[in-house]
């Protein structure tokens, strides 16, 4: 029981191990009548539902989260992928901020992008 066990572990941290992070390409971020639009742009090796970059969220400096949006499906053929969100408020006082993609095995990835606010 134990070998099968140490197996089971084994080959799913190799699968961890080999899923790839979501990657932010690129932030545009443009204020309007005081709540801000961010459109990021991801790369990720989606595989299917098992698989796929899921979100991606607005965090401070302080690494709070100040927004999210979700990715509900998938997106194997469509590479790489821009989605927005709007109205999203930004504390005074913030004038940067770092966006951070999220995949369904891997989590939030490691690497933030940092966006000046103009």
């Amino acid at each position: 029981m134990f070998k099968t066990a140490f197996a089971t572990a084994l080959v799913l941290s190799a699968q961890y191990a080999a899923a790839d992070n979501a990657v932010i390409e690129n932030v545009r971020a443009v204020q309007t009548d005081g709540l801000w639009t961010f459109d990021v742009t991801i790369s990720h090796g989606d595989e299917g539902w098992g698989h796929f970059a899921d979100a991606w969220r607005i965090l401070d400096g302080s690494g709070n989260q100040i927004a999210i949006r979700e990715l509900i499906h998938p997106h194997v053929d469509e590479q790489p992928l821009t989605r927005s969100l709007s109205g999203v408020a930004i504390p005074p006082g913030v004038t940067e901020v770092g966006v951070q993609a999220r995949d369904t095995i891997a989590g939030w990835g490691q690497d933030i992008k940092k966006v000046k606010l103009k």
